[in-house]
């Protein structure tokens, strides 16, 4: 029995760096390789074919800068369908079907030169290249298991997996969230669709579930109960595992950026920075943070907010209301492309991670804050509770002033506002999270197979 930890994602998008890419990383890292009873084995699913990756990043300069091209037009692609999104909610295409119709048809066929025959010429160039010398096809047997760790539902691998299953191979897929499902108001429009399809398809076609923390693993227990009647009959099984909270790309970019050491050593001083880590998008509640730092700023408190995080989608409002706040660059920072270094020195740096997001899977801000002894003030959501218990210090993210409440408290007493001290808290490192990850799979699989 092999482990083929499915990275497609990863591999071809390597200069990426947000939380699932993080998670496959640190997952790789400490199981492939590694001396064991199982082989686990890194693949990517391309061509109706499955191939063993031998180096997960790209091999020679000309190379990485092929990938590197490939990667930023697919970031562009995303974006130029972004920009359908506003230009449809907008008349006079809100009101007619047929003008958004032509305005779809017309942006196909323009993204069709711009975008689509240079990604595939850049895809073949590359995968010309790299075929032996970072993947080799690999021929997967009857009774091995796939792991679907990735975010596969970008990826047009269904038809493989779905024959894969029917050679004998065991399907696992790992569920981050199921936000799309849940919350589709807080997505991309034409991420919706994509990812609905995909959780349908993977509901019917997995063996096992495992999430990244209890609360999705419920979550997902309940939707494949109410969508596939065959789960009830128990073939399926539901587990969960925790992330760690290590920066793992620290080394490669170490210098901090004299803009923002001038944030920390500033006039104000470093003890008054408070920190928001996260993509700007609408389930992370920037707005909720602008509003409440205003109030703080409005009784002239020095108080200093800093958000840092990439550019993401539905967030030109925020965006540009930052830039154009009068305190930008004052009390009020955002930085779009920190390395690890520099997130790592924020986080040491930094008087309290501010977290008011409306839903998350996880939330590892929160725990790569807290194992660097930040304190953590987070909105009132279900997952949170699980991850940060009584350490963490909770708000109401519909209500601004119950932050500044925590915030003032914090400021005047001097002590964090949360049920317990976070000297008590401890946490996974990703070599453990991997452990718990690979043993609850093999678990199922086992037990399974031993049933069978």
């Amino acid at each position: 029995m092999k482990f083929l930890i499915e990275c497609t994602f990863v591999y071809e998008h390597p200069n990426y760096n947000s939380g699932i890419q993080r998670v496959v990383r640190n997952i790789l890292a400490n199981l492939s390789g590694k001396p064991t009873q199982y082989e686990v084995i890194p693949v990517i699913l391309r061509d109706s074919r499955v191939f063993e990756v031998k180096k997960l990043e790209p091999a020679g300069v000309e190379m990485f800068r092929a990938n590197l091209l490939y990667a930023k037009l697919v970031q562009l692609r995303m974006r130029y369908w972004l920009l359908f999104d506003r230009l449809s909610a907008h008349w006079p295409f809100r009101a007619s079907s047929l003008l958004e119709t032509a305005l779809l048809f017309a942006m196909k066929l323009a993204g069709l030169a711009v975008f689509y025959i240079p990604i595939t010429f850049l895809s073949r160039i590359c995968r010309k290249k790299e075929i032996g010398e970072r993947i080799v096809e690999f021929k997967v047997n009857s009774g091995d298991v796939l792991v679907l760790l990735d975010s596969s539902w970008h990826a047009d691998i269904f038809s493989l997996v779905d024959e894969l299953k029917g050679r004998g191979v065991v399907i696992v897929s790992v569920i981050y969230d199921l936000i799309p499902l849940t919350h589709p108001r807080y997505c991309h429009r034409g991420l919706v669709p994509i990812f609905q399809h995909w959780i349908q398809w993977a509901a019917r076609t997995s063996d096992g579930f495992i999430a990244i923390s209890q609360t999705i693993r419920d979550q997902m227990k309940e939707y494949v109960f109410q969508t596939v009647r065959e789960a009830k009959s128990g073939h399926q099984w539901f587990d969960y595992f925790h992330l760690g909270t290590e920066l793992d790309l620290m080394e490669k970019s170490p210098a901090i950026r004299q803009e923002l050491q001038n944030v920390f050593d500033g006039p104000t001083g470093r003890s008054l920075v408070y920190l928001m880590v996260g993509t700007i998008e609408p389930r992370k509640n920037y707005g909720f943070l602008l509003n409440a730092f205003e109030l703080l700023w409005q009784k002239d408190e020095p108080f200093v907010l800093c958000l840092a995080g990439k550019v993401g989608w539905r967030c030109e409002d925020i965006v540009t209301r930052v830039k154009n706040h009068r305190e930008y660059n004052k009390r009020l920072f955002m930085f779009n492309d920190l390395s690890d270094a520099e997130l790592e020195y924020c986080y040491r740096s930094s008087r309290s991670l501010v977290y008011p997001s409306y839903v998350e899977g996880f939330g590892l801000p929160l725990v790569e804050a807290m194992q660097r002894c930040l304190p953590v003030m987070a909105s009132d959501i279900p997952v949170f509770r699980e991850i940060g218990g009584d350490f963490v210090a909770y708000f109401d993210p519909d209500q601004p002033q119950t932050l500044v409440a925590l915030i003032m408290d914090f400021e005047k007493k001097g002590i964090f506002p949360a049920a317990r001290k976070l000297e008590e808290w401890s946490w996974l490192n990703w070599e453990d999270s991997a452990k718990l990850f690979f043993n609850a799979i093999k678990s199922h699989v086992s037990g399974a197979s031993r049933q069978g």
